[in-house]
């Protein structure tokens, strides 16, 4: 059986996820987690900045 490019690089990518270990996983989990909640909170901040320009006290 000839594998092509798209099954291979699926097979490729199969192998590493059985290959990392639990911990690895849930460190990239939370890093993934941590940088969307910053995003969250900078999209908020900015948010709010531009509302207090556009109503005044």
């Amino acid at each position: 059986m000839k594998l092509t490019g798209g099954l291979l690089a699926k097979s490729m990518v199969v192998l590493f996820v059985l290959m990392c270990s639990g911990c690895a996983v849930v460190a990239v989990t939370g890093a993934v987690v941590t940088v969307a909640a910053t995003v969250v909170t900078t999209g908020v901040k900015v948010t709010g900045a531009v509302i207090g320009a556009v109503i005044p006290d």
